[in-house]
């Protein structure tokens, strides 16, 4: 599995996110991606998915396409 880096990714729907790096849980050792969404959005401000589930491949229009796709380090329009 590619290693997750820091920086800008957009989702498969469009939105980007700032990637903060990646953690551990505590108790199972699993995998997470650390990240914050670059737009204004209602509840928490920062957000963890299991690496497997960010990292992987969707099912758009009848291609697979990556749930994240990396961008760069640069955050658009600052």
């Amino acid at each position: 599995m590619e290693e997750i880096v820091p920086g800008i990714y957009e989702h498969y729907k469009g939105k980007k996110y700032l990637v903060i790096g990646t953690a551990a849980h505590s108790e199972t050792l699993e995998r997470l991606v650390v990240y914050v969404p670059l737009y204004d959005s209602p509840g928490p401000r920062l957000w963890v998915r299991p690496r497997a589930m960010f990292a992987e491949t969707v099912e758009v229009a009848g291609a697979r396409v990556p749930r994240f796709r990396y961008i760069g380090q640069e955050i658009p329009g600052v």
